[in-house]
């Protein structure tokens, strides 16, 4: 019963099991299925992710590479820049090797300079030296001979000592001083020369380091047009644009038949300028009429203030002189549109700063303070049409105003004598303006002026008692005086000379020097029969 009963539980349990296992099969077979399918998603997302971090590898890789070449780029462009700094400082410092090596040649030109006038001063002082001893060794003499005078003259004469030593010192005393005098003036004279040949020698020196254009202005300035056709815009119906300019800015305009071109005339050289601009942007617009001319003139008249100031920074950096007030260079500027016998001032003032520098470096004097005055020697021009008195006096006291030394106030005051000078560097500033403005070709003057010098000048010379003829030449460097030789002699003739001379000096204004010739001849017509 056991048994069977077992067998039978053994049974139902095999079938049960049989039962549940085939019930379950298809279960079991749908999730191995699922775990599968599970496997290869996860199989597949795995490449997907193994696949995106190859590219971000790759990806990584590039920008590797990439950063690797900037810093390869950027280091050859540091050394790049690192070559050119060394090669820049290499350059200034050749620069500033060749600018040491300058001055030092200077300053041992200087030097040797200097040497040479202390070894002169030297030879001239010992020739002094020795000149006094002759005198003290002739004076010496005399008196051993004043003695021995005396000795004879009292056995002679019979006279007493006394009248005897009266008689010979009154004439030892007139020999010494004939002789002291004659030796005196030839020392003088010999001083002088030297001097002279010195004084050429610094002159010349200061000329030879400057080398100025020679230019003339004109009071007349061209326009040119594209066409004749343009005239007439310019004139305007019934002359409203010309009439309109030239209330504008002060010049007349002159239209006549020179094809393609007319003239603006006018005294005033900065007006002119500012006329020529604004012309010249008109034909350039087309726009004329009177509105437009009145905004053009204005524009162009602040822009030439810019270039007024530009010109005066420019001359004062090419003389070397640093730290003006900016007002003061301003005015500087000014002289750019003035004229002087149609010499450019501004022009003129370089010259004069450069030459009182030269002379002043040849002579041991303050090379800087000479460059200043000489720059500014004639700043009053900058507005003496709107301050009466003398530039001089002007611009000394326009100097004034900016509180510069007096030492420079002074030079620009007395270089036309208004004021007497007081310094070596005042002398040296009246010498560069008379070099400056007497070069040949600097100045020019108008035709009746021209004339009206040369017949003062004969006028001059025809004055003296004794002169028949007088003809001033070389445009009036030369005056050939003819005399009457009936009434002047050979020894009145250098007299009369002197005399010409001295008051051509004291009457009249030139440029230069004047060279004076008096003639005398004398002609003996006979004929033969």
């Amino acid at each position: 019963m056991n048994f069977l009963t077992f067998i039978l539980a053994l049974l139902a349990f095999t079938a049960g099991a049989t039962g549940s296992y085939l019930y379950q099969k298809p279960k079991t077979e749908e999730k191995i299925a699922e775990s599968k399918r599970k496997i290869k998603e996860a199989e597949l997302e795995a490449e997907k992710i193994l696949t995106q971090v190859e590219h971000k590898k790759d990806h990584a890789i590039t920008q590797a590479k990439e950063i690797v070449l900037e810093g390869k780029n950027e280091a050859m462009k540091i050394k790049e820049s690192a070559e050119k700094i060394r090669d820049e400082a290499k350059g200034e410092d050749r620069k500033l090797r060749e600018q040491f090596a300058i001055q030092e040649t200077r300053l041992l030109k200087r030097e040797e300079t200097l040497e040479k006038k202390i070894e002169d001063n030297e030879l001239i002082k010992k020739e002094l030296e020795n000149r006094v001893n002759e005198v003290k060794a002739i004076k010496k003499s005399a008196e051993e001979l004043k003695n021995q005078e005396i000795e004879r003259l009292a056995e002679v004469a019979k006279l007493s000592q006394e009248e005897a030593k009266k008689i010979l010192l009154e004439k030892v005393d007139t020999d010494i001083s004939e002789m002291v005098a004659s030796r005196v003036q030839k020392a003088e004279e010999d001083i002088k020369e030297q001097s002279e040949r010195q004084a050429q020698q610094v002159i010349v020196s200061a000329i030879q380091r400057i080398a100025s254009e020679v230019t003339s202005e004109s009071t007349v300035t061209i326009v040119d047009l594209p066409s004749d056709e343009m005239k007439g815009r310019i004139i305007g119906r019934e002359g409203r644009n010309i009439n309109a300019f030239e209330q504008i800015t002060g010049v007349d305009v002159i239209v006549d038949d020179t094809p393609n071109s007319i003239l603006i005339s006018g005294f005033d050289l900065l007006r002119r300028y500012i006329a020529k601009t604004a012309l010249e942007q008109l034909v350039k617009d087309g726009r004329i009429h009177p509105a437009r001319i009145e905004e053009l003139v204005e524009k162009t008249r602040k822009d030439v203030d810019l270039q007024i100031k530009d010109a005066g920074e420019k001359a004062a950096f090419e003389v070397g002189v640093t730290g003006m007030p900016p007002n003061l260079i301003k005015l500087l500027g000014r002289l750019k549109f003035r004229t002087s016998y149609g010499q450019n001032v501004l022009r003129h003032s370089v010259e004069v700063a450069f030459l009182a520098a030269g002379m002043a470096a040849q002579i041991g004097a303050d090379e800087k303070v000479a460059s200043i005055a000489g720059l500014f020697h004639d700043i009053g021009k900058a507005v003496d049409h709107e301050i009466e008195g003398s530039h001089a006096v002007i611009g000394a006291n326009i100097l004034r105003k900016f509180k510069l030394p007096e030492i420079i106030i002074n030079s620009v005051e007395s270089h036309h004598e208004d004021v007497s000078p007081d310094s070596t560097i005042a002398f040296l500033v009246q010498a560069a303006d008379a070099i400056s403005g007497s070069r040949p070709g600097a100045r020019r003057e108008s035709l009746d002026a021209y004339l009206k010098r040369l017949e003062d000048l004969e006028n001059v010379a025809t004055s003296f008692e004794g002169v028949e003829k007088a003809y001033a030449i070389q445009a009036g460097r030369e005056v050939r005086i003819v005399v009457k030789p009936e009434e002047i002699d050979d020894a009145s003739a250098t007299r009369l000379a002197y005399d010409i001379a001295r008051k051509i000096e004291k009457d009249l204004t030139y440029p230069g020097q004047i060279k004076v010739n008096v003639m005398r001849e004398i002609r003996v017509t006979e004929f033969a029969k």
